[in-house]
């Protein structure tokens, strides 16, 4: 691992040796609002493209290339892992991630196959390739936390409310522990082999986790999504959800070095609920990209002065871009970033 991808911005950020400088990526940067990744996915379905390292490398560049962000991250979905495994999953278009054999019982939990770390070479390689390209900005690894994947084994895909999850956490504990044990495997095999090939951080999405009151995550999420994380403590460790507002502080005590917060909590209220000693990454609203600009960019600036309060602030949005995003939108924020952090930063009375 070379060192100027040590010293990055984010990585500063990250352990809370951050100065005025702010970095600033997006989440699904990498993806359906850049008309390049179009048409290189042309043809490709999702989970093949993620187990092509050519096209992985290339999709995961055209961000870095094209807005200027201080990292990159690494083009992959959550599912990749259990595509890896061997369970039944398809990604279908207007609909998400469909699983072939749902999970409704401890038989269930037991048929699910184990993770042959030979499977994920096609990551490693990907990582590789997009590494040796990136030069001194750092590639972020990510993977799906375990209450978000049991969250599509057992619904058996996308869902609104979650409630077979929940009835499933809570009727059949026995059998929920060891299925998010199982992917808390997947999760912590997944980053493992990212970080090994050359990531320097780390997210980890529980996307769903949201849905829960602050008891059930500590009693069913909170030990499995710890188990992941503590497999990582050699890079900086980011963990987000969304919807979470309530659920910040647990999420940080899962092991999490910078805690990313969504658009609904404002970032000096998050850094306070936090005992002001975590970093914080967000937190834009993904629909405001859509808005005039003078507009967003006062939005902008705010969430540059609510992160000033944090001993770190990594700007992001407060989910994923959307696919409707105009590219030379998040250009101009990149851009606005970089030129006017330091000094609105500053003048919010950051302190190192």
């Amino acid at each position: 691992m070379n060192e100027p991808r040590e010293e990055s911005l984010l990585v500063a950020a990250a352990r809370r040796h951050q100065g005025v400088a702010l970095p600033v990526w997006f989440m699904r940067q990498a993806g359906r609002s850049l008309p390049e990744y179009r048409a290189l996915r042309a043809g490709t379905d999702m989970l093949q493209s993620c187990f092509d390292p050519e096209m992985v490398a290339e999709i995961t560049l055209q961000p870095v290339r094209r807005h200027d962000v201080d990292a990159a991250v690494f083009f992959s979905d959550i599912m990749v892992p259990l595509k890896a495994a061997g369970v039944g999953v398809d990604i279908v278009g207007g609909t998400g991630p469909v699983i072939e054999h749902p999970v409704r019982s401890l038989g269930d939990v037991r048929a699910l196959p184990e993770l042959d770390p030979d499977s994920l070479a096609p990551i490693s390689e990907a990582v590789r390739r997009t590494v040796a390209q990136l030069g001194d900005r750092p590639l972020i690894g990510f993977a799906g936390a375990p209450f978000t994947l049991a969250s599509y084994l057992v619904e058996g895909g996308p869902s609104r409310d979650h409630a077979r999850t929940k009835a499933f956490m809570v009727g059949q504990p026995d059998a929920w522990s060891e299925l998010c044990a199982r992917l808390a495997g997947y999760s912590a095999a997944f980053l493992r082999t990212q970080i090994d090939a050359g990531a320097v951080a780390v997210q980890l999405f529980d996307s769903w986790a949201g849905a829960l009151s602050e008891a059930d995550y500590r009693e069913f999420v909170l030990p499995h999504s710890r188990t992941v994380l503590a497999g990582v403590v050699d890079v900086p460790r980011i963990h987000f959800g969304v919807g979470t507002g309530e659920l910040l502080v647990t999420m940080r005590d899962a092991g999490a070095d910078v805690v990313g917060v969504d658009w609904r909590t404002p970032l000096d209220a998050a850094s306070r609920r936090l005992g002001g000693q975590t970093a914080v990454q967000g937190n834009l609203d993904p629909a405001l990209l859509q808005a005039p600009w003078p507009e967003l960019a006062r939005r902008v600036r705010r969430v540059i002065r609510e992160g000033a309060a944090a001993p770190g602030h990594i700007f992001n949005l407060g989910h994923g871009v959307p696919a409707t995003t105009d590219p030379d939108v998040l250009t101009r924020i990149v851009e606005l970033v970089h030129a006017e952090a330091p000094d609105l930063r500053a003048a919010a009375g950051w302190s190192q």
